[in-house]
């Protein structure tokens, strides 16, 4: 047996179109990380192969015929060594959903060779890092991006600005709109790394340079590309306590 075939993971194809399975078993032999261990057309029927093949990972379709994805997901989440689940679908509406499963990725149809494999690379990074302690506090989000849902890690995030009903998260150059109220995403983000400065911002701590005061109370922040934004003062204790004042 070749070292390819010893450590790629087993999979399980779930979906209730037979020319949707064929061509993911198709995509998954392109790729040697995968080795196709059974297919699925219904979630029962996934469930109970599940439990006979032991998978490392499940790609599964989200909108099937009695048991959906979602609740498939659900059930293999509960048994002693859960497979990771990638959500291979048509529908972006359930991301959320999907997320709180703490599914490994939820990949849009027609899916292509290179969407699969980043989908299973962190896959394989989630079984690298298994044992290590979980964190309790949000580490990535799920935002529209074109025709897909694009994952971006939590620490790629420098800024977060509310927008009405939706946060905008700065990556970089670029800024993806989610749909989140800025005190619900406050609660979720490790206050070691995070901090809100403002009731419409939410700061990445070590992107803040320094804090200055403008007089008659007003303080701002500077940032580490220049830029200054004003403290609102109901934040103001605890970004001063942030500096040890």
């Amino acid at each position: 047996m070749s070292e390819a075939s010893q450590t790629a993971l087993r999979t399980l194809i779930v979906d209730d179109e037979p020319l949707a399975i064929e061509r993911m078993q198709v995509l998954c032999a392109e790729l040697d990380s995968l080795s196709v261990a059974g297919t699925a057309s219904d979630g029962q029927s996934a469930l109970r192969l599940a439990e006979k093949l032991e998978p490392d990972v499940v790609l599964l379709d989200m909108t099937m015929p009695g048991m959906d994805g979602l609740a498939v997901a659900r059930e293999l989440g509960r048994t002693d060594n859960p497979p990771a689940v990638i959500f291979v679908t048509a529908h972006e509406d359930f991301a959320v959903e999907a997320f709180d499963l703490d599914a490994v990725d939820y990949v849009l149809k027609p899916v292509a060779t290179e969407r699969l494999e980043r989908a299973i690379a962190r896959a394989l990074a989630r079984r690298e890092s298994a044992g290590t302690p979980a964190s309790t506090w949000l580490s990535e989000f799920w935002v529209p991006n074109r025709s897909e849902l694009l994952r971006i890690d939590a620490a790629e995030v420098s800024r977060i600005d509310a927008e009405r009903d939706y946060v905008r998260l700065h990556v970089g150059d670029n800024s993806y709109l989610l749909l989140q109220t800025i005190a619900g995403l406050e609660e979720k983000l490790d206050p070691e790394k995070f901090i809100r400065i403002h009731r419409s911002t939410i700061l990445r701590k070590d992107v803040i340079k320094g804090l200055r005061h403008e007089g008659l109370g007003v303080w701002c922040v500077e940032l580490d590309d220049g830029e200054e934004l004003r403290i609102g003062r109901t934040y103001l204790r605890k970004v001063k306590a942030m500096a040890g004042r």
